[in-house]
């Protein structure tokens, strides 16, 4: 939800609008986007709210954690042309209706957003639809709605930025330029801030996170794993002290008071020390591997270091700790990882084969300084 790099914003007051402009990195599916969002408050907005369980005004309020947005995100065709009204076949009956439950709404976008390598921004075109906000369906769209009253609508400047491995995918014709579309916030049900949360709703939203980082890594939507599995890392260390303090209190005894806690819902349990520390341990090993996929070796090796000292018998961990110390030339802790592993499996062919290949390779390196000495003194 939050941008993975803010660069600066700017204010500015006209006569009657307040005009901001914001700039940021966002992550979708084909790798890293610049972000210029300008974004004009006019006074006397109207409040926008409609029958049913979605609400909103515009005094004051924004979108936070788990608020149910009704979004249209619009494409301009270049930097001269009006909105483009090109939609999507099928957006009609994802529209949102006065009549219709939140619960319709959400079930029928969530059927209806698989996200896709080809495109960058990760919503329906050109109609009313429904985004939950903190899920990380399409980062650059949450970023620009986080600071959104109801009502208000802003312009996006999308270009890609020359890092990753995806940027070389071919692309149309059109988006060689930079993109420009529109953002407008319709409605929005209440959310929460990460603070105002029960440390049982946090918990719910890593398992989330973490779900969904494994469904996009299997779809190879490796962008949007890494995305998913740093927002449950942000989550979850936020628990630390809540974990701690239940191990002290005993399992018994914080159940009690979390039946006379009127503000804890009584379905959600927090995780116990070792399934924190597991978890956790799980979703850096994890990160490491994403890392490793889009080329970010120092990044790889700084997650998969953090996975073994949490979890040391995790053999993924080290499996990939020893991947990233060879991508950095670090052959000798590369070596270190791979026997750890096969303290854990002695019989694993990929640590193995890794081991056999760094002598091989360290056996090149050392002829060929061999050479250079003796064509120096010969």
């Amino acid at each position: 939800m939050d941008p993975v790099h803010p660069l600066e914003t700017l204010h500015g007051i006209g006569d009657h609008d307040g005009v901001d402009v914001t700039s940021w990195v966002s992550v979708c599916p084909r790798g890293l986007w610049k972000v210029q969002q300008k974004r004009t408050r006019k006074e006397g907005q109207q409040t926008v709210a409609y029958s049913g369980d979605v609400t909103s005004s515009s005094s004051g309020y924004f979108p936070r954690l788990g608020s149910l947005c009704r979004v249209r995100v619009r494409l301009k065709a270049n930097m001269d042309e009006t909105e483009s009204s090109v939609s999507d076949h099928g957006n009609e009956k994802l529209s949102v209706q006065p009549d219709q439950t939140v619960t319709e709404v959400t079930e029928a976008v969530e059927t209806a957003f698989p996200r896709c390598q080809d495109s960058v921004l990760q919503v329906l075109l050109g109609d009313w639809t429904t985004l939950r906000l903190g899920e990380g369906q399409c980062d650059i769209t949450e970023a620009c709605l986080e600071g959104m009253r109801a009502g208000e609508k802003c312009e996006i400047l999308l270009s890609p930025v020359g890092t990753g491995p995806d940027v070389s995918v071919s692309r149309p014709a059109e988006e060689h330029l930079p993109l420009r579309a529109t953002v407008e916030l319709q409605a929005f049900t209440p959310g929460k801030e990460s603070w105002e949360m029960s440390p049982g709703e946090k918990w719910e939203w890593v398992k989330s996170h973490k779900e969904r980082g494994g469904v996009r890594f299997r779809s190879g939507d490796v962008w949007g794993a890494t995305d998913s599995y740093s927002r449950a890392l942000k989550l979850l260390i936020t628990l630390y002290g809540h974990v701690r303090e239940l191990e002290k209190k005993g399992q018994e005894h914080e159940a009690e008071e979390q039946r006379d806690t009127s503000n804890v819902d009584k379905t959600q349990h927090l995780p116990s020390a070792n399934e924190f520390k597991t978890i956790k341990a799980e979703l850096h090993s994890n990160l490491s591997l994403c890392q490793l996929k889009l080329s970010q070796p120092e990044q790889a090796k700084a997650s998969a270091t953090k996975a073994t000292e949490l979890e040391p018998a995790g053999a993924k961990a080290w499996y990939r700790l020893g991947q990233a110390c060879q991508m950095v030339n670090e052959l000798e802790e590369a070596k270190r990882a791979f026997r750890k592993l096969l303290e854990l499996q002695p019989e694993s062919p990929a640590a193995l084969k890794a081991l056999k290949d760094i002598v091989s390779r360290e056996k090149e390196t050392n002829a060929q300084l061999g050479l250079r000495l003796s064509k120096m003194f010969s």
